[in-house]
C-alpha cells in the first residue's frame, strides 16, 4: 500500500533509525504508543502526552511558533505535522532542511485508520498500527451501538471565548461529535472555526451546549456564564477527547459513548 499523506507526498519504509520531530500533541502521542518514543527527539510545548516519557524530549516551541533553528539542531529525519495545527510557512521551511516531512490532515473518524497505517508503514510498526485499529474498530461499533439507540441532538462546541468561536461541519471535532448523535450548528460556515454571536438565530436549533476543556481553558466560571448566555443545558467534556487523533481516539469514542449513555 503506497504511504502517502495530506499533501499526496509518498513515503517511503524508514530503513535506519528515525529521529522524529513532532509538532502535533495527539502526533506526538501516537508515535510513542507505535513504540517510537525513543526516536522522539523533539516536540512542541503542548504535546504532554505520555506526560513521564516527553520530560526529556526537547521542546521546539508551540504549534504555531516552532523554534525552526532549534529544528535545525535536533537534525531530524522526519517532521511530523498538521495542516490545521501548524503554520504552512514554517512547514515549508522546514523542508528546505528535514529529509522527510509527513503532514497530515484528519477530517473524519475513521481517518484514524489511514493515520495508523500511514505512521506505522513508514516506521516499520506495522504490528503496533494493526493492534490501535482493532482497539479503534472496536470502541467504533461500541459506540455506534450506543448512539444508534438515542435521539439525535444538535449541540453547539464553543472553542473559544472573546471572540466566541465554535467548528464547522467537516472539523475533526465535529465528525467525532456526530458519531456520538451530536450534531454540531451551524451547519453551514465561511470559516472552518467561525466566530458566532449569542443572538445569532441558528442558535434557536441548540439542544445542548458542550464546553471542552480545550483549546480554550473554560472553567466552572465559564459553564454559568454560558447557560445563561445560551439558556440551554450546557455540559462540561474533555476537549482532548473530541480533538485529538491518533491512538488517543480509541479512548475518545469509548469516552464519548460512556457520556452520551450518562446524558440520556
Amino acid at each position: 500500500m503506497a504511504l502517502v499523506d495530506a499533501l499526496c507526498h509518498e513515503h517511503q519504509r524508514f530503513a535506519g533509525v528515525p529521529r522524529i520531530v513532532s509538532l502535533v500533541p495527539s502526533l506526538t502521542e501516537l508515535i510513542c504508543d507505535l513504540g517510537l518514543a525513543d526516536c522522539l527527539v523533539g516536540r512542541t510545548g503542548f504535546c504532554v502526552h505520555p506526560r513521564e516519557v516527553l520530560r526529556s524530549v526537547a521542546k521546539v516551541g508551540g504549534t504555531k511558533d516552532v523554534k525552526l533553528d532549534e529544528v535545525r539542531r535536533l537534525a531530524p529525519t522526519h517532521l511530523i505535522a498538521d495542516i490545521d495545527e501548524n503554520r504552512r510557512e514554517a512547514v515549508e521551511e522546514m523542508m528546505a532542511f528535514v529529509p522527510h516531512v509527513v503532514v497530515v490532515h484528519p477530517q473524519t473518524v475513521d481517518d484514524n485508520l489511514a493515520l495508523y497505517a500511514l505512521l506505522g508503514g513508514i516506521f516499520g510498526r506495522d504490528r503496533e498500527s494493526a493492534q490501535l485499529a482493532d482497539e479503534f474498530s472496536a470502541a467504533r461499533r461500541h459506540l455506534a451501538a450506543v448512539s444508534t439507540t438515542l435521539p439525535r441532538e444538535a449541540v453547539l462546541y464553543p472553542i473559544w471565548r472573546e471572540p466566541w468561536m465554535t467548528v464547522r461541519r467537516d472539523t475533526y471535532i465535529a465528525a467525532m461529535l456526530a458519531a456520538a448523535g451530536w450534531d454540531t450548528l451551524p451547519e453551514q460556515a465561511a470559516a472552518r472555526f467561525p466566530e458566532f454571536a449569542w443572538d445569532a438565530p441558528w442558535l434557536a436549533g441548540v439542544a445542548r451546549v458542550l464546553l471542552p476543556s480545550e483549546p480554550y481553558a473554560f472553567t466552572d466560571h465559564h459553564l454559568a456564564e454560558v447557560g445563561m448566555l445560551a439558556q440551554r443545558p450546557v455540559t462540561r467534556i474533555d476537549g482532548e477527547m473530541v480533538s485529538w487523533y491518533g491512538s488517543r481516539a480509541i479512548r475518545g469514542l469509548r469516552y464519548l459513548a460512556e457520556l452520551r449513555g450518562q446524558l440520556a
